[in-house]
C-alpha cells in the first residue's frame, strides 16, 4: 500500500517532482563525472612520475638521496641482485641505472642534463623509454658506445638532429673531468616537455667506463605487479639488505604526488558536501511544499485512524523514490559521460604549461572506481533520506482540526 500510494502521489504534480529528480540527476552526474576527472588526474600523474625513471621502489646506497654523486654509488651490485632475486616475487621488473649531473653541449649550446645509463632491454620494461618513446631514430642497442638518446626539446633547443654530435662532461669516481662525444641515434617524446629537456640516455656500461665506475650503479628500480604492495616488499628488502642501502617507496620519492592524493580525498569530501548541500536544500524545499498542498489529505489519514508513524514512512517512502530513480538516471549519464571521454580523453594542450608544472599528461583520461560510485550513491541516498525526515516529521504533527481548517 505504501508503494502504491507513494508512486501516485509523486505524479500528482509532475513539474514539483521533475524539478527534484533534476536536482539528484545533476548531483549524481556531477558527483561521479567530477570524481572520475580528477582520479584521471591524479592516476596520470602517478603513472607519469612513476615511468619518469621513478619506478615503484628504488634501492641506493645510503646518501645517495640527499647527496647523489658518484662516491655514493652501489659498489656491490652482485651482492643486490642476488638478494633481490631471493625476496622478490615473480613478476617484477627491474633496471639497473647510473644516473649523475652533466653538462651536453654542440657548437651552438649547453645545458645541465642527467645523464642516464640504461640496460635497453630492462630500461623499456620498467620505464617510459623504449621503442614506444623513440619517435625518431632507434632505441638504444646493447653494442651502441657512441650512440645516445635524446628529448625532442632538448633537439630543438640545441639546433640539432639526428646523426649530430653531443658532448657529454661529468665528474668522475677520481674527481676529474670526464668528457665523451655521442652521436644521437634516437629522439623520444615525452608527456611533459621538462623530461624531454632533463634526461639523455647512452648505454650503461658506457657510463660506467666514462665515470670509471667498474660495475658501480647509482640505483635499481623495481616495477611491481600490484603497486599497493609497494610497502611490504620494501620491508622486506630492508630486513634482507645491509644498513648501507636505502630502499624507498614511490611514496616517499614523489612527496608532491602523495600530498596530492591526500588533498584529493579532502576535496572530494568536500565536493560531495558541497553538491548535497545544494540538492539537500532542494528536496526539503520541494518536498514542504508537497506536504502543506496535502495538508487537508493528511488531516483526513489521522482522522480515520492513521498514526503518526505511518504517515512518516508514507512521505520518507515518496523521498526514498525521488532520490531511487534520480540515482539511476544519474548513475547512466555519468557513466555515459565517462565512456564518452573515454574516446578521446580531455585534451590540455592550451594549458600545457600549467598541466606540465603539475605533473598532469596533456591528455586526461577519466578513471572511474567502484569505491567512488559506492560512495556517491550513499551519500545522495543516505543524506537525502536524513533530510527528508523533516518534512515526514512535519506531516505527521498537522493535527485533524488544524488541517481541515486549512483552505
Amino acid at each position: 500500500m505504501y508503494f502504491q500510494l507513494a508512486w501516485r502521489n509523486i505524479w500528482r504534480n509532475p513539474r514539483r517532482t521533475s524539478v527534484i529528480m533534476i536536482a539528484i540527476i545533476i548531483g549524481v552526474w556531477t558527483m561521479i563525472s567530477m570524481t572520475s576527472l580528477m582520479r584521471g588526474m591524479a592516476d596520470s600523474m602517478v603513472r607519469n612520475s612513476v615511468a619518469t625513471l621513478t619506478g615503484e621502489i628504488q634501492i641506493h646506497h645510503k646518501g645517495y638521496r640527499g647527496d647523489p654523486v658518484i662516491e655514493n654509488s652501489i659498489t656491490d651490485p652482485e651482492m643486490v641482485e642476488d638478494t633481490l632475486r631471493r625476496v622478490l616475487e615473480p613478476g617484477t621488473l627491474r633496471a639497473s641505472r647510473v644516473r649523475v649531473n652533466a653538462i651536453a653541449s654542440n657548437a651552438r649550446h649547453s645545458s645541465g642534463v642527467t645523464l642516464v645509463g640504461i640496460q635497453p632491454d630492462q630500461e623499456a620494461k620498467v620505464s617510459f623509454i623504449g621503442n614506444e618513446a623513440v619517435t625518431e631514430g632507434r632505441y638504444l642497442r646493447a653494442d651502441d658506445v657512441y650512440g645516445i638518446v635524446a628529448g625532442k626539446a632538448l633537439v630543438d633547443k640545441f639546433e640539432t638532429k639526428l646523426g649530430r654530435k653531443l658532448v657529454l662532461m661529468s665528474q668522475d669516481s677520481e674527481k676529474e673531468i670526464a668528457s665523451k662525444a655521442f652521436r644521437i641515434v634516437g629522439i623520444f617524446r615525452a608527456e611533459m616537455e621538462a623530461t624531454e629537456k632533463h634526461f639523455v640516455f647512452v648505454n650503461m656500461p658506457v657510463a660506467q667506463q666514462m665515470l670509471k665506475l667498474k660495475k658501480g650503479m647509482s640505483e635499481i628500480s623495481l616495477l611491481l605487479p600490484d603497486r599497493n604492495n609497494a610497502d611490504k616488499v620494501a620491508a622486506d628488502l630492508k630486513a634482507a639488505l645491509p644498513d648501507n642501502y636505502e630502499i624507498h617507496t614511490w611514496k616517499e620519492l614523489l612527496h608532491a604526488i602523495t600530498a596530492y592524493l591526500e588533498l584529493f580525498d579532502s576535496f572530494m569530501v568536500l565536493w560531495y558536501l558541497v553538491i548535497f548541500i545544494a540538492m539537500g536544500f532542494g528536496i526539503v524545499n520541494t518536498l514542504l511544499m508537497a506536504v502543506f498542498e496535502r495538508m487537508r489529505e493528511f488531516g483526513v489519514l489521522k482522522a480515520l485512524g492513521m498514526k503518526p508513524g505511518r504517515i512518516i514512512r508514507e512521505v520518507l517512502t515518496e523521498s526514498s523514490f525521488l532520490l531511487i530513480i534520480g540515482m539511476i538516471v544519474g548513475n547512466i549519464l555519468g557513466l555515459l559521460t565517462i565512456f564518452f571521454l573515454s574516446g578521446n580523453g580531455i585534451d590540455l594542450s592550451s594549458f600545457a604549461a600549467g598541466a606540465e608544472f603539475a605533473g598532469i599528461s596533456r591528455i586526461i583520461y577519466p578513471v572511474i572506481q567502484i569505491r567512488d560510485l559506492i560512495i556517491s550513491n550513499m551519500v545522495v541516498f543516505v543524506l537525502g533520506f536524513l533530510v527528508s525526515i523533516y518534512p515526514a516529521a512535519k506531516a505527521a504533527r498537522f493535527t485533524p482540526v488544524e488541517a481541515m481548517a486549512r483552505n
